[in-house]
């Protein structure tokens, strides 16, 4: 069934719609501080953040003012993006409205090229509504894109490249433009370098006539992208690589970190559904069509990259960790296709038109009721199932009945920048394992106990048990030292212990340090610290309460 006029009305009424969702679901992910209302990204995010507004006060690119310098992210581009924003006089609880709103625009513009893509799969159909509509509403594309991740950005490269790619092999054309947006694509994050690859190597292969203008402007532009961040990295960090390669790679067996990926990748294409997961897959194999197979390769190229980097720390979450994201449109422009070659199947009573046949001109559904039910059958059972992700509370945050579970957290770490602030002199160091949001808002020099900006903790071994249990291994999560961290260099204040304030391995470290509880927030206070604010946090904890000396008073 063809809809040239029809469709783009309802193409824009699923973007207007999107847009209020993103609005609504913006407004939920804020909170009430104090009288004041807080609009915070995800803690990863607020690194980034801290980065961008050292930078813009002319600081440098820089975790901690003054300190070591330390690439503590792999978003350089994104982390550059976010410094015009804070050189407007916003107040910093409404400095990541911003950026949140800039993630809803690139993440509408995404579906844009989502629709361009499916338009090229299958011109003339309702396939291209249907890929919009499950990108639209697949749950943790809103959680990254609207929490101030990068992948927001990386959906509009990737649309765009791919729409590009399939473009020139059904014109024949070669646009150098391909991979410039690809190499821009890497300066945004740098394991885009893998939708850089896929799409490379399939160029040159299927591509023939064009191929040395492949290899040629292929392999120049990720010379001069890749490296030139490699040699401002060297320059101004010291580094070939950034600190979260260091992190996350390095230190433990590569087996085990492989092991976490399948497994992690296994959990969730379970819960996605193994059969709507594997369907497109099924069709290209009896349909392989070129531009079909460029879509299928690229998301596989997201989901292979997962795998060996051991997924991501959020798997217990539910649904596509951030990597394979960044490929869940093409692989909802694939399963639109196959849900339209199923609906007309059994619409037809007979098997659908696989050998490249296409479905008779102006009829979509040719034996009429039935298919189309089938077919909202398949799109209802698929968007469910697909947002289900962990149980049936994720449909509650996906349908906006209740906020996304990232928000408790941030609501927490605000607070406790507040205690901070108000027991503590600017000067005052503070240990945290959360290092986005608390070091944001406290503005004070942070000890990154798990060393994403702490080049130390980072090229430690990762800490893992005799017999690990793949459920245990969080990527990026699984190194701290804190002989290094806490007993030499000693924080004014611990705010936070990776595996909690009672461990008693931990709370060796804590000798010199009292333990005191304010505002409902644990924290230990290095004693005689000139840098706390002692008469401040006896009014805040209450009598009795500690000298700066530990003891009673």
């Amino acid at each position: 069934m063809t809809f040239p006029r029809k469709s783009t009305p309802i193409f824009l009424l699923i973007l207007v719609g999107y847009a209020v969702y993103a609005g609504i679901y913006i407004y939920r992910t804020s909170f009430v501080v104090d009288g004041a209302r807080y609009f915070v990204l995800f803690d990863d995010a607020m690194v980034s953040m801290r980065y961008a507004r050292n930078l813009a006060r002319g600081e440098g690119l820089v975790w901690n003012v003054g300190g070591e310098r330390v690439e503590g992210f792999s978003n350089p581009l994104w982390t550059v993006f976010m410094v015009p924003f804070h050189l407007f006089p916003v107040p910093a609880s409404r400095v990541s409205l911003a950026l949140q709103i800039c993630g809803g625009v690139f993440f509408i513009a995404g579906l844009y090229f989502t629709k361009k893509i499916a338009d090229e799969i299958n011109p003339g159909s309702l396939v291209p509504l249907l890929a919009v509509l499950l990108t639209a509403l697949y749950g943790p594309l809103s959680t990254w894109s609207l929490l101030g991740m990068e992948v927001s950005a990386l959906l509009l490269v990737t649309g765009g490249a791919v729409s590009m790619a399939i473009r020139g092999l059904k014109t024949g054309q070669f646009s150098p433009a391909l991979y410039v947006l690809l190499g821009v694509g890497t300066l945004v994050r740098m394991d885009m370098a893998v939708a850089f690859w896929a799409i490379l190597v399939y160029m040159a292969v299927v591509d023939v006539p064009n191929r040395k203008r492949h290899l040629l402007w292929g392999l120049g532009s990720y010379a001069v992208f890749m490296g030139g961040q490699t040699l401002f990295r060297l320059w101004y960090y010291g580094e070939l690589l950034p600190n979260t390669y260091y992190l996350k790679v390095t230190g433990g067996p590569p087996l085990l970190i492989l092991k976490h990926g399948i497994h992690v990748f296994l959990k969730f294409v379970w819960n996605f559904n193994p059969v709507l997961f594997i369907l497109p897959f099924l069709l290209i194999v009896i349909r392989p069509e070129k531009p079909a197979l460029l879509l299928a390769w690229v998301f596989a190229g997201f989901c292979a990259y997962s795998l060996c980097v051991g997924g991501d720390a959020w798997e217990s979450k539910g649904g596509a960790n951030r990597f394979i994201s960044t490929g869940m449109p093409l692989f909802f422009v694939l399963l639109a296709d196959s849900f339209k070659r199923v609906g007309d199947a059994l619409g037809k009573g007979a098997k659908p038109a696989l050998g490249g046949q296409p479905a008779p001109a102006g009829r979509f559904f040719p034996a009429g009721t039935f298919g189309k039910v089938a077919l909202a059958a398949f799109v209802f059972v698929g968007l469910v199932n697909m947002n289900a992700l962990v149980g049936l509370h994720s449909l509650r945050h996906w349908l906006l009945l209740e906020r996304h579970p990232f928000v408790a957290g941030s609501e927490r770490y605000v607070r406790m920048a507040r205690v901070v602030n108000e027991m503590s002199t600017p000067q005052a160091t503070v240990a945290v394992v959360t290092a986005g949001i608390i070091p944001y808002f406290s503005e004070r020099p942070s000890i990154d106990l798990l060393g994403k900006n702490d080049k130390v903790v980072a090229r430690g071994p990762m800490h893992i048990a005799p017999d690990p249990q793949l459920t245990d291994l969080r990527p990026g999560h699984m190194k701290w030292d804190y002989t290094y961290s806490l007993a030499t260099l000693k924080p004014d204040i611990v705010a936070q212990l990776y595996g909690g304030y009672n461990n008693p391995e931990t709370l060796q470290y804590m000798k010199g340090y009292t333990k005191v509880n304010l505002k409902g927030f644990p924290f230990f206070l290095l004693d005689h610290s000139p840098c706390v604010l002692w008469d401040a946090v006896r009014r805040m904890e209450g009598n009795p309460c500690p000298r700066p000396d530990g003891g009673p008073e």
